[in-house]
């Protein structure tokens, strides 16, 4: 087997488990993580796919870049539930990319709108 054939999974560095743990649960909406040995909690997302937050202070949000990212079927409506559920969406205005107001990008046949969870790091979500 080789790696194009694998499903492939995010591992997130944070500083503090506990604050992330309070951050993907409540404000994203991520429910019956498990504890896993690295003191990390990983939780299922989607038809078998899963996003790992692990401890790691010295890495946590030194990314820069979109770290993780959920495709959803509508980006909108996703985007008001986490923004009333407290989740800032990132704007950018450059030659390269503009957001509207909600924070959203229109990237030729797809949307994307980006949030950082407390550390920093970079997460998407898109519509195809």
């Amino acid at each position: 087997m080789s790696l194009r054939d694998a499903n492939v999974e995010p591992a997130v560095p944070v500083s503090d488990i506990a604050r992330a743990q309070e951050f993907y649960e409540t404000k994203l909406g991520l429910s019956e993580g498990r504890q896993i040995f690295d003191g990390g909690i990983t939780y299922r997302c989607g038809a078998g796919r899963e996003i790992h937050i692990y401890p790691s202070p010295a890495s946590a949000g030194r990314s820069g870049s979109t770290v993780a990212a959920w495709e959803v079927v509508d980006l909108e409506k996703t985007v008001d539930e986490l923004t009333a559920n407290g989740v800032s969406f990132e704007h950018y205005d450059s030659d390269r990319l503009k957001t509207n107001e909600k924070g959203i990008a229109e990237l030729g046949e797809e949307r994307v709108a980006w949030f950082k969870d407390p550390d920093g790091n970079i997460h998407g979500v898109v519509q195809r």
